[in-house]
């Protein structure tokens, strides 16, 4: 994540629940003397380290202050600019950093110690001052803290509860940016300077022809019956749409049953009721990594489902035959190490074509995948939204739904949306498969909450079934439109030397800037971001997608082309500042060498000496 917020103890449950049957009543007796002797020496030692927090601050402060009137003078008035804003950068994390520790040192006590609450007084409903209100501990009034990318924010409320703060850190770690780009959108001929998004896998590629299509007669049609309620899986018309389409395309054996069909609002709805329905709160999946960064926030926000990442390693070696694979072995390793921390992995994640790979497994790699789950009775959920956005000629996507013997049919469930194959993410539509009738049944009460409006779920029945229309106008420009869009981005990255996974599928590259990291660490991967930001432009930094490795960013191409052209001049001048201010931090690091080796040895100190 990155969007995963990870929480429970790493203990096994029995060892929690013993932790906690520990801090019981004590036989000490609790007279009032005792009670406030115990809480002086208690905030005596919140007082202390308060005033240590206090004044490291303070001395950060002081060496800001002196480190400024101290600067080297640069002839180069650009290049000082560029290497004082990378100064202000670091240091504005750094005081960060300190000030959330005080913050967040206030509400709780001394940290790690639960029962070290400062004095608070209580207010009933008419505004009255009360006394002797007892204060939940596990509550922490006020607080939620959450980690964005190796840096700490705080998030404070006093009308929300833990579990409302906890969805609204979520929410602001997750969508930050992405509000940000709504408010100030980039437009070719009315906002030039407004944000560019390459950082969100949204298809711009083929909006023209969408729209169009939903223009014409056919679509226009208003039925009664289409402004009422009605089947919370879906509209029976839709799902049986939708059994066929994926019969065809999917080439599947047998024909698709509706009954098996379940349509929510996105996918990203599907797999938060699909975790909500197959774990329980604690649970875990296991997800090869990177890995899409809105399934973390999708199974965390209602379910409470743990993501146990299985780590994939760009390096080839001898047990990795290509950067980033996805072996057996390290399916077992990732779900004995969570056994051995006391994790329930209920479940396995894939993503095929791979987010933000762009591999699209073989055959026989699904097959290994499907029996390692069978052989540890997990389900496994394939993620198959990509799957007509193949534009590799030399490249055959194989659904899961071709495989003519799945080693465990009732724990396989697949989803399929229209967002990313057919460009209009606007329309909210998701569709799960599964063989499970008990899975299906569960998953339509979400419907309820979830639903697609009827003319909607009209439209895109018009849509599907028009197979004509599809596979002789629409695929080939989709496809075409991907290949030049593929074909611009990546020639522009070979100029520039960026290293890059060259598949063909998806809407995205996987790009590789660890050599403008210096030192290659989250912390200046987040810096990279926020220079791109400060640019205009969106990308979205590996550790969203809980990539082991920083350095790695994801760039969406799937726009049009006057939209790649500004978005790449950006990108350019971005790794451009970079290089100048790897040179300006060389060259200020030789100077401090230089000077420090000027400068004698200071004389030790009369205790020293006498010692």
């Amino acid at each position: 994540m990155s969007g995963n917020k990870e929480s429970g103890s790493s203990q096994p449950a029995e060892a929690s629940g013993n932790t906690q049957s520990m801090s019981g009543p004590s036989d000490t007796p609790h007279t009032p003397c005792v009670q406030m002797r115990g809480q002086a020496l208690r905030y005596r030692s919140i007082h202390t380290q308060l005033m240590e927090m206090v004044l490291t601050l303070r001395q950060t402060v002081e060496d800001h202050i002196t480190w400024l009137t101290t600067r080297p003078q640069w002839q180069d008035l650009a290049l000082e600019e560029q290497w004082h804003g990378q100064a202000i950068r670091e240091q504005e994390a750094l005081l960060g950093r300190l000030l959330f520790q005080i913050v967040s040192f206030l509400p709780a006590g001394a940290p790690g110690d639960q029962s070290a609450q400062l004095p608070r007084t209580s207010t009933d409903s008419r505004g009255d001052v009360g006394g002797g209100q007892p204060v939940q501990a596990n509550r922490q009034t006020g607080q939620m803290l959450y980690q964005e990318s190796g840096f700490e924010n705080t998030v404070i409320s006093y009308d929300l509860s833990n579990r409302g703060i906890d969805i609204s850190a979520l929410y602001r770690l997750r969508f930050r940016d992405y509000d940000t780009y709504q408010g100030n959108k980039y437009h070719k001929d009315k906002n030039t300077l407004g944000y560019i998004n390459l950082g969100t896998s949204e298809n711009k590629l083929c909006t023209d022809l969408l729209a169009e299509r939903l223009s014409q007669s056919d679509m226009t049609y208003i039925d009664e019956d289409l402004l009422q309620y009605a089947d919370w899986r879906g509209r029976p018309f839709l799902r049986k749409e939708v059994a066929r389409f994926l019969t065809f395309y999917c080439k599947t054996p047998e024909p698709l049953d509706p009954e098996n069909v379940v349509i929510l609002n996105g996918c990203s709805a599907v797999c938060s009721a699909l975790a909500m329905v197959l774990c329980d709160p604690g649970e875990a999946f296991l997800v090869p990594t990177p890995s899409h960064g809105g399934f973390a926030f999708s199974t965390h926000l209602y379910a409470k489902v743990k993501l146990v990442p299985v780590h994939l390693e760009s390096q080839v070696t001898e047990a990795n035959g290509y950067p980033f694979q996805l072996t057996v072995d390290k399916l077992e390793q990732a779900l004995l190490r969570a056994r051995i921390e006391g994790k329930k992995v209920r479940g396995l994640v894939l993503i095929n074509p791979q987010n933000p790979l762009g591999d699209v497994y073989s055959q026989d790699s699904m097959m290994e995948y499907l029996e390692f789950a069978k052989k540890y009775n997990l389900h496994v959920i394939v993620d198959e939204m990509y799957m007509l956005s193949v534009f590799d000629e030399a490249i055959t996507f194989h659904s899961v739904l071709s495989m003519k013997s799945l080693p465990d049919p009732n724990k396989t469930h697949v989803i399929w949306g229209a967002s990313k194959d057919f460009c209009i993410s606007g329309f909210r539509f998701g569709a799960l498969y599964t063989h499970n009738r008990e899975v299906a049944s569960a998953m339509s009460c979400f419907g309820y909450l979830h639903s697609i409006s009827g003319i909607a779920q009209y439209k895109l029945r018009q849509l599907l079934q028009d197979r004509e229309w599809i596979d002789n106008i629409y695929l080939p420009s989709y496809h075409f439109r991907l290949q030049e869009a593929h074909k611009y981005v990546t020639h522009k990255l070979k100029a520039l030397k960026v290293p890059f996974l060259n598949r063909g599928s998806g809407l995205y590259v996987w790009i590789n800037l660890k050599q403008y990291l210096d030192p290659c660490t989250f912390d200046k991967e987040l810096l990279l971001h926020r220079r791109f930001l400060d640019h205009r432009l969106i990308l979205s930094p590996g550790k969203t997608f809980m990539c082991k490795e920083p350095g790695w960013f994801r760039l969406v191409f799937a726009a049009r082309p006057h939209l790649l052209r500004s978005a790449m001049r950006r990108f350019q001048q971005v790794l451009a500042e970079q290089v100048q201010e790897c040179r300006v931090k060389q060259l200020e690091d030789a100077i401090k060498e230089e000077v420090s080796a000027s400068q004698p040895e200071a004389p030790a100190s009369p205790a020293l000496r006498k010692s």
